[in-house]
């Protein structure tokens, strides 16, 4: 039998959820690194500078934005793909919030020791 009470309820701070979703993209193989983008989360969470997250939240839905910088030589589909994959399935596991999309941004690629190209 469970203590729970159906009114009882479970907060995520808003770091916690970028944190998720930042790590599940940088263990991407092909991923270099985050691009920086200002924004961070929606009205429903604080707002600030995350790089290369945004994350809009409405009714347990979450909308998540990344801006990417990927290494040379990878194919830049899959590796997008990879990266949808993986933070929906980090998000939805870790924190039990429905995905409604993953957008991909690829901002540049890392062509010499970490160091990106010009766009």
């Amino acid at each position: 039998m469970s203590d729970l009470n159906p009114l009882d309820k479970t907060t995520i701070a808003p770091d916690v959820l970028v944190t998720i979703v930042r790590l599940s993209a940088l263990g991407v193989p092909g991923v270099s690194r985050m691009a920086g983008v200002t924004g961070g989360v929606n009205r429903l969470f604080r707002r600030g500078v995350h790089d290369g997250v945004r994350i809009e939240v409405e009714d347990n839905l979450v909308v998540i934005d990344l801006h990417l910088i990927l290494k040379k030589e990878v194919n830049i589909r899959d590796v997008s793909r990879d990266v949808q994959e993986q933070v929906a399935r980090a998000v939805q596991e870790t924190v039990g919030m429905d995905v409604g999309a993953v957008d991909v941004h690829v901002e540049n690629i890392d062509f010499e020791d970490g160091e990106a190209g010009l766009a």
